[in-house]
């Protein structure tokens, strides 16, 4: 599933392409997705502006010059494509949503597992309404580690797992959580608890590190990702850790192996002996 660089990169893309711009038609080719698209979308968007593109967590938040905004998120598979005006496009079979812009922009939201979701909430009040009103901070904005210890406080949990809880931090996901761990040198297996006050100023430097050298790479291209553009993110290509089960150690004084281990059904990479 796409994570926090990933749908930002997303998010920076739509907004250059789509903001300040007014919705000619919409045509939904099918609706049954996870939440299951509006019937009335096209009531819903026709004539409107849209104003500006919010990310919050692993969702984007369609603001428009109606009462109305528009949640999306991509699931395990959804892409968004802009084509610019006159620009040529074909629809696949799997592009469930088609957005026709006044000046001939094109948006189409292809989602093959239909994990996704674009659904229509009220624009004042989607922020106190799940799952957002659960959501912790958003790590990239003012997050420091007096919020990271409150959040852990009597949590016996392993560190890595209560990081991929949406409620203590918002966006984080299994990528970068490891690849923030070892920049840390904290193990995934650690209760989270047990983090101390410099241990807790490290890490959350290192998650922000880590976030904002993704989005500067366009994020990761695994498996489904891609940009609005078709583009493929390039993050992967340095990771210190993960999917690198079995290779060294990049440290060069440690020469180690980096492990794997499955934590609530994922795959952990960490390096036995830099991270503890």
């Amino acid at each position: 599933m796409p994570e926090l660089p990933e749908v930002e990169t997303v998010r920076r893309g739509m907004e250059e392409s789509l903001a300040g711009k007014v919705v000619k038609s919409v045509r939904v080719q099918r609706h049954d997705l996870r939440v299951a698209v509006p019937a009335n979308l096209n009531e819903i968007m026709e004539g409107q502006e849209i104003i500006a593109l919010q990310r919050r967590g692993k969702y984007i938040i369609w603001h428009l010059s109606s009462p109305q905004a528009l949640i999306l998120h991509l699931g395990m598979s959804g892409r968004i494509h802009i084509y610019p005006p006159a620009a040529p496009y074909t629809l696949e079979k799997h592009d469930h949503v088609l957005i026709e812009m006044v000046d001939g922009t094109h948006i189409i939201f292809n989602d093959p597992r239909r994990f996704g979701m674009l659904y229509a909430t009220s624009a004042q009040s989607w922020a106190r309404q799940k799952p957002f009103c659960a959501m912790g901070p958003e790590p990239l904005e003012h997050w420091c580690e007096a919020d990271l210890l409150c959040a852990l406080e009597r949590r016996k949990i392993p560190i890595k797992n209560a990081l991929l809880d949406q409620g203590v931090v918002s966006g984080l996901g299994n990528i970068y959580v490891c690849e923030a761990l070892y920049r840390a040198k904290i193990s995934p297996l650690r209760p989270a608890s047990a983090i101390n006050n410099a241990q807790a100023r490290t890490l959350v430097h290192a998650i922000k590190a880590v976030l904002e050298s993704a989005i500067a790479a366009g994020g990761s291209t695994l498996k489904d990702y891609q940009h609005t553009d078709g583009s493929l993110g390039y993050f992967q290509y340095g990771f210190d850790v993960y999917d690198r089960e079995g290779e060294k150690c990049l440290n060069p004084s440690c020469g180690k192996k980096i492990k794997r281990v499955i934590q609530s059904g994922r795959s952990t990479f960490y390096c036995p002996a830099c991270q503890k």
